[in-house]
């Protein structure tokens, strides 16, 4: 039975290198020179410092570029709120999404059953599995979902004949 993954994976090792490299240029950068600005990744979150807000910004646009340059969607980070560390500092935490949640996996769900095309979508964890009888069908439900779906960067493996 044809069948194919629905997923919501970024590239780390991508990531790691434009976190790496947006570190590297705000260590040489001349309006960052004398300031706390800077950044780093731990596991799936990037965490931003700053002297102040205006700050951060200027960092995560900084990230922002060093992502795009890799081809990194933006649309993994989860950005969060800036928050004052102590003194003028202040921090700014941005969780980098990995894997489908429960709601976006129920709504793929009830796209598919709602498109009445003959498929079957069951949730596997962090990710939707859509199987059905005909490849065609299979191709319109990636279609339908990259159409309804655009604010996630979901993306398509494990397509099987």
């Amino acid at each position: 039975m044809p069948s194919f993954d629905t997923v919501c994976e970024a590239d780390f090792v991508e990531v790691k290198n434009a976190v790496d490299n947006a570190a590297k240029e705000i260590g040489t950068r001349f309006d960052f020179k004398g300031t706390s600005a800077g950044i780093e990744l731990k596991d799936k979150e990037i965490t931003l410092f700053g002297d102040a807000e205006f700050q951060l910004q200027q960092v995560e646009d900084l990230l922002r570029n060093k992502l795009t340059k890799r081809n990194v969607d933006v649309r993994f980070l989860d950005i969060g709120k800036p928050q004052k560390v102590g003194g003028d500092k202040v921090k700014q935490v941005i969780k980098v999404r990995n894997g489908i949640e429960s709601e976006l996996a129920k709504k793929l769900q009830k796209l598919i059953k709602e498109s009445k095309l003959k498929l079957q979508a069951a949730i596997q964890d962090d990710k939707v599995r859509v199987t059905g009888t005909k490849r065609d069908d299979l191709q319109a439900a990636m279609a339908l979902i990259r159409k309804d779906i655009a604010d996630m960067p979901l993306s398509f493996n494990n397509f099987r004949d």
